[in-house]
């Protein structure tokens, strides 16, 4: 046997042993839990983890509420979703959290719809994005990974809160630990910090803003958890500038190595239904467990200090923030 054809087996030995480990240490939730007569809302659901996890709870018997920027993709997932569990309540609402009107619009909606919800699931994201300010005046991809999002939270919480043990699940990622939050450049005022760091520092916001409401719903029936779904192969960078030959290249590789939607779907899912984290809250996950955030992440005073700056940005009145 070559040199070089001994190079290529340890090699190709290599990565199978590097796959077979990361599904070895992977865990699944396995809650069995009926959701019948619960309401849902899943935002970034029409594709991805996001329409995994909706399609997981659908398949418990909730009513789940689609809540997509693009409203075709978002019937056609709803359909999908339809046909693989039989459950008719899936319903797709337009939310689109580049633009706070839209982030309001949607809420409106909602309630005129709904009079309760026991599980909202933050999980729309984007990354690679043009660096430009979207029409509020925010960073647009902060606004969809952060602003947005807090937004939209705050302004469920009121119905949330009249809801029986309702859990709200943020999903954020490892990268949050290499997130810094600088207040002079929240919104990348004075620079833009590249796009694998301002990712990043979103990522730090959705921890500490998770961890942050954990603590101003203390003493209420509301759990508040964020997570990370592992490396996942999904349509998130879908918007980057690649090349269609690296676009391409990129999927083969993340096919092999990562986790596929359902399986980055799992965290989220066990937060969302699971008993084992009844009454859990203020927590970070990963792969179904209680797991290790920054120190940053555990900053009260930041935390703290985010939720102050995020009320102004997105211009919450007092009266709105039902705490």
């Amino acid at each position: 046997m070559g040199f070089l054809t001994s190079v290529f087996v340890v090699l190709v030995v290599l990565v199978v042993a590097v796959k077979a480990w990361y599904q070895g240490t992977m865990r699944m939730c396995r809650s069995t839990r009926r959701l019948d007569g619960k309401v849902v809302i899943v935002t970034g659901s029409n594709t991805g983890i996001g329409k995994e996890t909706a399609r997981d709870l659908a398949r418990r018997g909730a009513r789940v509420y689609l809540a997509c920027r693009d409203l075709s993709r978002g019937k056609a997932a709803r359909s999908d979703i339809i046909e693989s569990t039989g459950n008719h309540k899936v319903e797709v609402l337009k939310l689109d959290l580049g633009s706070l009107a839209s982030v309001r619009a949607f809420v409106q909606e909602f309630l005129s719809k709904e009079k309760q919800l026991d599980v909202l699931v933050n999980n729309a994201a984007a990354t690679g994005l043009e660096n430009k300010l979207s029409k509020d005046g925010l960073q647009q991809e902060m606004q969809i990974n952060h602003f947005g999002p807090f937004l939209l939270t705050v302004l469920l919480l009121d119905v949330i809160k009249k809801t029986r043990s309702s859990r709200i699940v943020t999903v954020s990622s490892l990268a949050h630990k290499y997130g810094t939050i600088d207040f002079a450049n929240l919104n990348c005022e004075k620079a833009f910090p590249g796009g694998a760091k301002l990712y990043s520092n979103a990522k730090l916001a959705n921890v500490l803003f998770a961890n942050e409401l954990a603590r101003r719903l203390e003493g209420t029936d509301v759990t508040s958890n964020s997570l990370h779904p592992g490396v996942v192969k999904t349509e998130i960078a879908r918007r980057m500038p690649l090349p269609n030959v690296l676009y391409k290249l990129l999927g083969y590789v993340t096919a092999f190595f990562f986790k596929n939607e359902y399986e980055g779907a799992q965290t989220s899912i066990h937060l969302a239904v699971s008993e084992e984290v009844e009454g859990v809250t203020g927590r970070y996950f990963v792969d179904c467990k209680d797991a290790k955030m920054s120190a940053d992440a555990k900053n009260q005073e930041l935390a703290k200090k985010l939720w102050d700056k995020c009320v102004q940005l997105v211009k919450l009145t007092p009266e709105e923030i039902k705490l």
